[in-house]
């Protein structure tokens, strides 16, 4: 699936749009360039699925946990700063990525094969118009 995001105001849509394709599928891998949007449109996923704590990139504490207004946990992960695979292992990452909960995860290429097979992947290129191209798979 393919969706365009023109501005921001496109972002609860395409969010809604990613909920619905995933399914029974919790874990979604989110892939592309710095400032392509992956953190914006993690924020909008989360926001869709009713989080209420504050949402911001976990790129130095690498696992940020959100609640959702009926209590459910919501995680975001971005494994940019990950020297070596270890320090996953060392912060329990197979709990996050075995469990019934949405998990959302920036930069899952350095992570290697720590990310499940079934997970949802989006990649994100960005047009020369300031456009948001998300291919889902």
């Amino acid at each position: 699936m393919r969706i365009v995001i023109s501005d921001r105001r496109g972002l609860p849509a395409a969010a809604r749009k990613i909920v619905r394709f995933s399914g029974d599928k919790r874990i979604i891998a989110f892939y592309g360039s710095m400032g392509a949007g992956k953190t914006t449109i993690i924020r909008s996923l989360c926001k869709v699925l009713g989080a209420v704590d504050i949402t911001s990139s976990p790129s130095f504490t690498i696992v940020n946990e959100y609640r959702t207004i009926s209590g459910e946990l919501l995680y975001h992960i971005d494994f940019y700063r990950i020297k070596k695979k270890e320090e996953l292992f060392d912060i329990g990452i197979e709990e996050y990525l075995t469990g019934d909960r949405w998990c959302f995860i920036e930069w899952p290429d350095l992570a290697g094969e720590i990310v499940p097979p079934g997970a949802v992947n989006v990649r994100i290129t960005t047009t020369g118009g300031g456009q948001r191209i998300l291919d889902i798979s």
